[in-house]
């Protein structure tokens, strides 16, 4: 090989490496791709979502919300927030919209399905939100953010589908700051015996035995880089629970 064709080979190895080592490497840039909106009449999201958030998914954040395709991740990634922009200066805004994922779908090479909210708040004005909505799928760049709750603490949802003593599904609300909750425990407060619970869909999580008296749920949080934090409500759900309450946790996660 000449050396000039070795040097130009070189470069452009050079170059593609870099790239590559830029994009795992920096979390906060933004990623292209191309975000649709939920086709419905309604300008806030679905209370069916997979997620299982059931009305909180809807009108969460406002209803800026959105349903995700890879970024779903099985359930994992309910309730992450991420800033979504549209690329067309002349009409969106540079600031975009922050929405929380609270349902899986895709359209035509989509990562986003956003409320009809969200997706008119990637504009500058009304004007020109009224000019990207007809358009139905506009190209997008998106970078995961924290999810912040002003005077919310994380929340637990007892589903309606619940029976105490027999069987207990829950939600999480108010999933703030950046991590993912990869497992969730279920811990008696008397003896402290603990059990790993089943994500059974979305972001719901299930036990056909729960253990009696009060209970703890500790929620273990693991961030991009590998680092893994359990988390322990200062609040136990009573004994008493029921289908269909919601119990403060006492805490915020901030990470």
């Amino acid at each position: 090989m000449a050396p000039l064709q070795f040097l130009s080979v070189f470069v452009a190895s050079f170059l593609f490496m870099l790239t590559l080592g830029n994009s795992q490497t920096c979390p906060d840039c933004f990623t292209r791709s191309r975000a649709g909106h939920y086709p419905n009449s309604e300008e806030k999201g679905t209370e069916t979502g997979s997620c299982g958030f059931g009305t909180f998914g809807a009108t969460v954040n406002g209803g800026d919300v959105s349903a995700a395709s890879e970024l779903y991740r099985n359930g994992l990634g309910c309730g992450a927030c991420y800033q979504v922009r549209c690329i067309d200066s002349n009409y969106c805004s540079d600031k975009g919209v922050t929405v929380v994922v609270t349902d899986q779908g895709a359209g035509d090479r989509t990562d986003f399905i956003l409320s009809k909210r969200a997706f008119a708040r990637m504009a500058q004005t009304t004007d020109a939100a009224a000019s990207i909505l007809p358009l139905g799928v506009v190209d997008i760049e998106y970078r995961r953010v924290s999810c912040n709750y002003p005077y919310k603490n994380i929340t637990i949802k007892i589903e309606e589908s619940s029976n105490n003593p027999h069987y207990l599904a829950f939600v999480i609300w108010y999933q703030q700051g950046k991590s993912d909750i990869t497992a969730v425990q279920l811990c008696e407060t008397q003896n402290f015996a603990c059990k790993l619970l089943d994500r059974t869909r979305g972001a719901v999580w299930t036990t056909s035995t729960p253990p009696k008296g009060p209970l703890q749920i500790r929620m273990l949080l693991s961030v991009d880089d590998g680092d893994e934090t359990w988390v322990v409500p200062v609040n136990n759900i009573p004994e008493n629970w029921k289908a269909g309450d919601t119990y403060d946790s006492g805490i915020q996660l901030d990470a």
